[in-house]
């Protein structure tokens, strides 16, 4: 392996590592479908920036943060539930996305390319991951309460809103820098399989987090060595869905006692 292909791989865990954390919060908030949902907001300014010939990741990262606000907005001022806020926001992102997105560049948007990066990149991008894993247990007390009990959390002087905004913030931060080397498929996937698996194998809240994380590295490691040496992918995505799927299965097999609630 090259310098560039390590230093992908290794970003690649890491985005593996905060996927599996942030996974494990959306499952408990009842959010985990919309990860896929919000992974996809990114799609308008991807194809944005693949016409003006920009970076992608600064016009997907524009307008999935611009989508993040908008559905949190909708979901203060109107009352919506979260998942109805991101439905309209979705249904809307998709459509543009659709329309301007150059077909040749939908499948690199989707499924992602782990290509080379320089050792920049990845400094840059571990930084962000490891920023983001850093605010979610700064914010886990307080995120656990307002899941379990928000009037408590509230009493205790929690802003449930406004933590709401912070975690759907970290949710969008982990997915965006997913998108570039993993695409929108594959992000979201990684943070609802190994959500679901850790959810049966834990019956606490830490071993929760534990094995979900532990899921989300071990998939993506698998994953990339069995499309390098076994089936020579040219994206190692589906095969690392696949490998989250047999996990999911196994942790059916073997359910910890009293798994946590969703």
């Amino acid at each position: 392996m090259s310098a560039g292909e390590i230093y992908a791989l290794l970003l690649a865990l890491l985005i593996a590592l905060a996927a599996g954390l942030v996974g494990s919060f959306a499952l408990m908030k009842r959010m985990l479908l919309a990860s896929d949902v919000i992974s996809h907001l990114a799609l308008p300014g991807l194809g944005i920036a693949f016409l003006l010939k920009i970076n992608p990741l600064v016009g997907g990262g524009a307008a999935l943060m611009l989508g993040t606000l908008l559905i949190w907005r909708l979901q203060t001022k109107t009352g919506l539930a979260v998942e109805a806020a991101i439905g309209v926001v979705f249904a809307t992102a998709v459509a543009i996305g659709a329309a301007i997105t150059p077909r040749e560049d939908i499948l690199e948007a989707l499924f992602g390319s782990f290509q080379q990066i320089s050792l920049t990149s990845f400094v840059l991008g571990g930084l962000v991951v490891i920023g983001s894993v850093m605010a979610l247990f700064r914010l886990k007390d307080r995120l656990v309460l307002s899941i379990f009990s928000p009037e408590l959390a509230a009493t205790s002087g929690v802003k449930v809103r406004r933590l709401d905004l912070y975690f759907l913030l970290l949710f969008s931060l982990v997915v965006l820098v997913g998108l570039r080397y993993m695409g929108a498929l594959l992000a979201s996937a990684l943070l609802i399989l190994p959500a679901a698996i850790g959810r049966q194998l834990a019956s606490n809240i830490s071993g929760f987090l534990a094995a979900s994380a532990g899921a989300s590295l071990i998939a993506v490691l698998l994953g990339y060595l069995a499309s390098s040496t076994l089936w020579k992918m040219t994206t190692p995505a589906p095969a690392i869905v696949m490998v989250c799927a047999v996990l999911f299965v196994i942790s059916l097999i073997f359910p910890a006692r009293r798994a946590i609630a969703s």
